[in-house]
């Protein structure tokens, strides 16, 4: 968030036409020396400071970068004696004009308070100059005078985008977390609902000020938009982490498919994560599911090196013989599930077939199992059909499976990352 900031101001007071001296009006033209000077109208420069400021003879010095000769005028101007409030908003607009094309904010942020409260400038031109006073604060850093200004612009009913956005930012990087984040929520609502995908620095803000203000829930709604609007490895991670396992209630026992999540959602896992999934797999008998998985970190360049190397190779080694064996027997076990009491025999054989790529056989045995029941774990079942569809590219029956698990300990949430991967695939998942 520190690195936002908004265009030079001299850039966005030109887009505006704010640069531009006003139209002047000066006074009868020479007197009688001996006569006494006659006072100047309300709204008009007399003729000896016009000389200093005709924009005529001032716009082409500018042009020039002639800026020593500018200030110069500028300061003769200044030591003027008795100067009307409309001389004195005439010369601030020129110091405006200065200030902001030589950078110097210090001059700019004068000569526009005293523009504003002035009096002279029109009303039409309020808004723009008091938004430029606003942007001016903002990247000098001063981040309540420009929230200040910023809610003025509000509630003045002239707001915009930008000035929503900016008076956000403001917020945030004041350490008002909690008024960013209550600000930004209707922000990222009104995108979504208007069919348009919110920024990336719009989530990353939201999520941010969530976690700073310990608003979990918040962050992990940050977190899963950013996760599936602009994908990464870390923010997948975190998600699931956040999302599935570090929740109350989360089993154990689920994680081999939490593991198969994450295989499919990033791009690399970690080195552990790759070797717990494929020793999982191969503890429950999918060994060319384990095959896959190792094949996949050594291709990632995350297994096989460092000091974990040889145990590395013989993880592969060890999944590679058992998978041969495995594609060999497997067709052997179809009648004992068939026969068993209960559908666990044929969910897992029907999920060792998906793990082989044979869907045509995997998901009818799963499908199989299911309805025979006596499951410990029947959402389990579902879960495990969900992603062999995943697997087929079978999309639209995989989410439709997925909205069928409903236990907790990490299945539903589970399955409601799937859901949210298939809406949104990447990683794994979009190489497949």
């Amino acid at each position: 968030m520190s690195q936002f900031r908004f265009a030079r101001l001299a850039m966005m007071l030109a887009a505006l036409g704010l640069n531009a001296a006003p139209a002047l009006m000066h006074s009868a033209s020479a007197q009688d020396k001996k006569a006494e000077a006659p006072a100047p109208k309300p709204d008009s420069v007399r003729p000896e400071l016009y000389k200093l400021l005709d924009p005529a003879q001032i716009k082409p010095l500018m042009d020039a970068k002639n800026y020593g000769e500018v200030k110069n005028r500028i300061t003769q101007a200044e030591a003027f004696p008795d100067k009307t409030p409309y001389e004195t908003y005439v010369l601030n607009r020129m110091k405006l004009s200065l200030g902001t094309s030589t950078g110097d904010d210090q001059m700019a942020i004068g000569a526009l308070e005293a523009i504003l409260a002035s009096g002279k400038l029109p009303d039409a031109d309020k808004g723009n100059f008091t938004q430029a006073l606003a942007t001016m604060y903002y990247n000098a850093k001063n981040y309540p005078k420009a929230i200040e200004l910023y809610k003025q612009i509000q509630a003045s009913g002239k707001s915009t985008d930008q000035i929503n956005s900016a008076l956000i930012r403001s917020y945030y990087l004041s350490g008002d977390y909690a008024s960013a984040l209550k600000a930004q929520e209707p922000v990222l609502q009104a995108a979504e609902q208007a069919g348009k995908t919110p920024t990336q620095e719009d989530l990353r803000l939201y999520a941010s000020a969530a976690n700073k203000v310990k608003d979990d829930a918040a962050y992990l709604r940050g977190l899963e938009k950013l996760a599936a609007y602009y994908p990464t490895d870390d923010f997948w991670t975190d998600l699931i982490s956040r999302g599935i396992v570090r929740k109350p209630g989360f089993q154990d026992a689920n994680i081999p498919d939490v593991l198969r999540l994450e295989f499919a959602a990033v791009k690399q896992m970690s080195s552990d994560a790759y070797t717990e999934l494929a020793e999982l797999a191969m503890k429950d008998g999918f060994p060319t599911e384990a095959k896959k998985v190792v094949d996949a970190g050594f291709a990632a360049g995350v297994l096989g090196t460092g000091s974990g190397a040889a145990k590395d190779r013989q993880l592969r080694d060890r999944a590679t013989k058992e998978a041969a064996s495995d594609a060999k027997n497997i067709a052997a076990g179809e009648a004992g599930a068939a026969k068993a009491k209960t559908g666990a025999g044929l969910v897992n054989l029907g999920w060792a077939y998906v793990t082989m790529d044979q869907f045509d056989k995997g998901i009818p045995f799963i499908q199989q199992g299911i309805a025979k029941g006596g499951l410990k774990s029947p959402d389990e079942a579902k879960l495990r059909l969900g992603m062999a569809y995943a697997k087929a590219g079978q999309k639209d029956k995989a989410i439709e499976t997925f909205q069928q698990v409903k236990a907790g300990g990490g299945l539903s949430d589970t399955a409601k990352y799937w859901i949210l991967l298939l809406n949104h695939p990447t990683g794994a998942m979009a190489a497949k």
